[in-house]
């Protein structure tokens, strides 16, 4: 009898352990933050690495990654990088003149906000804020491949310029659900549609979340400019795109770019990617925005040369920084393939835009 219960309890045992590493978060999952339910351990080979800038996000990053996975809970790399050759095309801001208002209308994005409003004798004035980087990435691709959409060859720049996306005035095109959002100097504030630019005057700049994340080991999302053949911005404007890369660290690799910006100085297939510390190019919003010195945003062409750099930015832009020379392995201006997709939830709410 007492050999049977003992067998009995060495079942169970292994039973639930079974079960609690089942329940742990994959490699790039989600696990923990503030009112977040689900596991809070991750699978082997990978740590759960809060992040400082977003106490409302914690992710499993693979241990090669992190420093010391035994241990920490804060995100750092010991990846080295490579010089770093100077991104060679400029970057994009609209000049459009749309007239301005100082009245902030009420927001409809689907995405995480808080919504602070002010009364005064006069008017209401609505400020909607989104949190940056508290979208749970998704573990694998959720989007398909539009029939008979664009395809081709092209190539690849990088920039970070912080100034209102082109895609973010109205009237650029009717066939999407509205402008990509234009937030204010914190990067998270959502403000009118004509609010104007800050490399502009303005008081309107990209919004921190539009930077890049991984979502496994060979895919990531992020966002972009671009310039595709047998189209214009009416077309381009909030369209997803496959990127498969064909050349340097990266090929086979694949990032899945929403497009938010154009520009006259871009070649013909050719995607700008959005990255912090990638180079502002011609018009440095970034300096204005932040109150950084200009020389904390690296070369104006290429930007920062190597991870250790990016400790000089904004924490908010840090984790789209480090992205680049972790998930991206610093590559510099890789080929790629691409291919029209559908674009992924993820996308949309951080961008508030979506073609119809």
């Amino acid at each position: 009898m007492k050999l049977s219960l003992s067998l009995a309890s060495i079942a169970v045992a292994i039973s639930f352990g079974s079960v609690a590493e089942a329940a742990c978060s994959s490699k790039y999952g989600q696990c923990g933050g503030i009112t977040w339910t689900g596991p809070t351990c991750c699978e082997s080979g990978s740590t759960c690495v809060s992040q400082p800038e977003n106490k409302y996000y914690s992710q499993c990053i693979p241990n090669e990654f992190v420093q010391n996975p035994a241990t920490t809970q804060k995100q750092t790399t010991t990846v080295k990088s490579s010089t770093t050759t100077k991104a060679p095309v400029t970057t994009k801001s609209s000049t459009t003149t749309v007239k301005t208002t100082t009245t902030v209308k009420p927001t409809t994005t689907v995405k995480p906000t808080t919504t602070t409003t002010t009364t005064t004798t006069v008017k209401t004035t609505t400020t909607t804020s989104k949190a940056a980087q508290t979208t749970t990435p998704a573990t694998k691709g959720d989007y398909t491949t539009i029939s008979g959409g664009s395809s081709g060859s092209g190539s690849t720049t990088r920039y970070w310029d912080c100034c209102k996306a082109s895609c973010s005035w109205p009237g650029k095109t009717n066939t999407v659900s509205g402008p990509v959002d234009t937030c204010g100097k914190n990067g998270i504030s959502i403000l009118d549609d004509n609010t104007q630019s800050g490399c502009n005057g303005g008081g309107g700049y990209m919004c921190n979340n539009n930077q890049p994340w991984a979502v496994n080991d060979d895919l990531a999302y992020g966002f972009a400019a671009a310039s595709i053949a047998g189209s214009n911005e009416a077309g381009w404007c909030c369209g997803c795109y496959e990127l498969t890369f064909t050349s340097g660290p990266v090929s086979g690799k694949k990032l899945v770019v929403q497009v938010t910006n154009t520009g006259g100085d871009l070649g013909q297939n050719h995607f700008d990617l959005q990255m912090p510390g990638g180079g502002v190019g011609m018009f440095d919003g970034c300096s204005s925005q932040w109150g950084v010195p200009t020389s904390n945003w690296g070369a104006r062409y290429g930007g920062i040369s190597s991870v250790s750099e990016c400790n000089n930015l904004p924490s908010q832009l840090q984790p789209g920084c480090k992205w680049r020379f972790n998930w991206f392995k610093n590559a510099d201006n890789p080929s790629m393939t691409f291919k029209q997709v559908t674009c992924p939830a993820d996308l949309v709410s951080r961008s508030g835009c979506s073609r119809k």
